[in-house]
This record gives structure tokens, sequence and C-alpha cells, in this order.
């Protein structure tokens, strides 16, 4: 396959723009000709998927919609339609089959997610990405001026979020401490560096791109089939679908859990502490996976890009090393399932997003830490909905038969009813015990979101012009 149109499609989609600043504007459309004229005027704004010949530049801006702001948009009625049932129906409409229950139900959600009159629905996202907290004030003032300019167009809210700094230093942690941002996909045709162990898995232990249909409209998928599209083709061709999720985390109760069964797990010292928190989600908090290195972090293997993702679970089927129900081994089974990993290839998902709130420091033991708003934004692109994200936030990560830990969900960021445990499998050796950690709390508390459609540029003249036609 040849590369990709990329000056067709939304930067956002093609790359981790990497930035640490981004501020995240839900619009509400009051009428269409007025959203029309909104989308006009951002067109030549909005960045694409072409490289940077000269850098990256300050600032990014995306868009994307919700179906209700598509319906707003006067799309035809055919078009709307022919959208995937899900996109239809939304997230909030979805919580059942999501597990979003219990604290995470939509009626605990953000003001901005629970509207139920239609007068302050989300009906458009404008993301702004920037190298620095004054691009990013200058390129959202210069939005909210046009916005108001135009009219027939409200800020329902905005979302800021900021790489977290340590010591002077930017980095990829989020705020439990662990390094994030490993494990994407790599996909044909799409120009990134890539890695052994970010695509997809072959009999003779390579990897290789997975098809460009899994991330982008119009592609054929790893069934080789083309994944459900609106019509006309030209409106979802290179376009995607987008999850967004505010994941506020409980920072207090994690240090607290990690302190109190640490000193059953081992010796209570901050190496047992270390290593029950390395058993959570599959990797050291530094990134090193605790598949190659299952007794010690090693910065060497985190940073080689031909280590750090390169590994499998063929030959650890018990979870000795890795636990079975370890966050990024339900994320990403490789090959934990058999068949040489054919069974998760249509399950993977584009991962973006960055942590929000202040990072708390290790020595702070504030009594009320998790009411402080601190968390991540995670946004999720796929092609289908259902097949990829859905069955993954439903199967993987709130339910655990395929991992053969029945009803078990993700240690950290499953949806925990009163009761609930993780087991480490380990082995013989004193120093790697099988382990029961019980009573789980909720670590992570969904605040809310929704599902959104990324057009390509092409899509989104069509739009702006009304020129969307399913004939």
């Amino acid at each position: 396959m040849s590369k990709l149109n990329a000056t067709d499609i939304q930067g956002f989609v093609l790359r981790g723009y990497n930035m640490p600043f981004a501020r995240f504007c839900f619009l509400h459309f009051e009428d269409a000709e007025s959203a029309r004229k909104l989308v006009g005027a951002l067109l030549s704004s909005i960045t694409t998927g072409q490289l940077w010949d000269q850098g990256k530049p300050q600032s990014t801006l995306n868009i994307a919609f919700t179906f209700k702001g598509l319906v707003k948009l006067d799309l035809p009625l055919a078009t709307l339609i022919s959208f995937p049932v899900e996109f239809q129906e939304g997230m909030k409409s979805r919580s059942g089959i999501l597990g979003d229950s219990g604290v995470n139900a939509p009626e605990h959600w953000d003001a901005v997610w629970r509207d139920e009159t239609g007068a302050s629905e989300v009906h458009a996202w404008l993301a702004v990405h920037a190298l620095s907290a004054e691009a990013l004030d200058a390129r959202a003032t210069d939005l909210f001026t046009l916005v108001e300019k135009i009219g027939g167009v409200r800020v329902l809210d905005t979302q800021d979020a900021a790489s977290i700094v340590l010591d002077g230093n930017v980095t990829t942690k989020e705020h439990f401490g662990y390094t994030d941002g490993f494990g994407n996909p790599d996909y044909l045709g799409i120009v990134r560096k890539s890695q052994p162990g970010q695509g997809k898995l072959m009999p003779d232990g390579t990897w290789v791109p997975l098809a460009t249909g899994e991330l982008l409209l119009g592609y054929a998928d790893e069934a080789g089939e083309l994944p459900i599209a609106p019509m006309p083709h030209l409106l979802g061709a290179n376009g995607t679908f987008m999850v967004y999720r505010k994941l506020h985390q409980n920072v207090g109760t994690f240090r607290r859990f990690l302190d109190e069964w640490s000193a059953r797990y081992g010796a209570g010292d901050a190496a047992a502490k270390e290593k029950l928190a390395s058993k959570f989600i599959g990797r050291w908090r530094d990134g090193t996976p605790i598949e190659i290195s299952p007794n010690t972090p090693d910065s060497a293997i985190t940073q080689d890009p031909n280590r750090s993702t390169n590994f499998t679970y063929g030959s650890d089927t018990g979870g000795a090393r890795c636990p079975v129900g370890a966050h990024i081994r339900r994320v990403h089974p490789r090959d934990a399932f058999g068949f040489q990993g054919r069974l998760i290839n249509r399950r993977r998902i584009t991962r973006r997003g960055l942590p929000y709130g202040p990072y708390a420091a290790s020595d702070d033991n504030s009594p009320d830490m998790d009411s402080v708003e601190r968390g991540v934004v995670f946004m999720a692109l796929n092609a289908s909905i259902s097949r990829q994200f859905e069955f993954v936030q439903q199967q993987w990560i709130n339910y655990g038969n395929d991992a053969h830990v029945g009803n078990e969900k993700d240690p950290l960021i499953g949806n925990h009813m009163p009761g609930e445990r993780f087991v480490i499998q380990g082995d013989t050796n004193p120093s790697n015990p099988p382990f029961v950690c019980a009573h789980l709390p909720n670590f992570v508390e969904l605040r809310g979101g929704d599902y959104f459609f990324l057009p390509s540029m092409t899509a989104l003249g069509m739009i702006a012009m009304n020129l969307v036609d399913p004939r």
C-alpha cells in the first residue's frame, strides 16, 4: 500500500503531537447555518497529518462532532442513519454495555455531559495542543473570539490538560506515577517511528503494521472488509471515530492501598511496594515491562525501542512474570490467547490523551487527596467503536473471562464493586509469591465523555458548504 494522503487527514489522527499543553473545548450549535459558518472559518486552520518540515508549530487545532452535532448541522437523514448505531446512540446511552454504573454512572458525570433537554448538549470538540502555556492561551483566545463573532455557537465548557513536570523535566507520567505512552499500533501507510511490538505478531515472531482500516474509514481492515462508514463515501473516507473519556484518579486511595497491601505482599519496604505496583500495570513505574524484567526496573530496556514493546506472553501462560489480569496484558493481550495474536488484531485502538490537574508529590499524604480534580483525559481512535473500544472496555477491562480470571476486572481502571479482588499468580520463588489483593476500591472514576466523528478535510469542506449528499 502507498502512503496515505496526509493532507486530507486530521493530524490528531495520524500522530501523537507530543505537545505538553492542551485545551479541549466543547461547543453547542444553536443553528445549522452558524455551525457551518464556523466550520468553514476554521477549515484553513485545522492541522492536517502533513509532516512538519520546519519543526513543530507553536500550536495545533482539530475538530470532531458528536452525532447530535451532525444532526444539528442538518446532514441528510439518509446520511445520519448510515452512521454506526453505537455512534448514533452516544456514550451515555451505552453505559450499560460499558459497565459505567455506580460511581461511574452518567448521573455522576460533570455537568457538561449530563444535558437532558438538548439545550446544552455537546455538539463539537475543538482541541488545541501547544508547546507552551502562552501559545495555548493565544490560540484559544483567537478561537473564542471567532466563535463570538460568528454567533449561534456557544462554548459550553473547556478542559485543560498538561504533561506532568518533575524536577523541571516534562514527562510522560500519569498521576499514579507510571510512565505511559508505549503501546500505540502501527498501521499500513502511516508514516511514524515504529518499533517491534506495536503492530501485529507474525508466525515467525516479527511484527508488521495493522491494516489501515483498523484506524481509518474507507480502507480494508484486518478481515479484509470496509468498516461501517457514513454515506456518501467521501464523507467517511479518511475519517475515524474518537472516544473521549475524562478519568478521575483517586491518588490517595491508590497510595494507601499500595502501602497496606505491600506490607502483606512482602516485607512492607519500598521494593515490595514497587513490585506490587508493577504487577497491577504489567510494567514497572519507569515503563520496564515485567514480562522481560520481572524483578527489577531496567532503564536500558525502556530506552531501547527494539525491546520496550517487543515481548509476548506465550511462554508465560500462567502469569508467573506478568499476572494474566494485569492492565497492559488485558488491553493488549498480544499472543496470550494463542493463534499468534490473531484474535486480538481487530481489537486494537490508538490512544491519545494527557493528564489533567496538579501532580501530588510522593511525600504528599493529604487525607483529602482524592477530592482534588486530577486524572487523565483518555481519547481512543478507532474505525469501529463497538468492535474495538467497546469490546475492550466490556470484555477485557470490566470482565476477565478471556484471560481465564472469571469476573475479575482490570485492577487499575476496572469499575469495582464491593469485595472484588486481583490475583497475582507468581511462582515458587519466595521473592515472587502468588498473592491476592482483596476488596479493591475504585482507583479511577469516570467523569463523563462521548463518542465523536473526526472527518477528513474533504468531509469538513462538504459539511461547511452544505454539500453532503448520500445519493
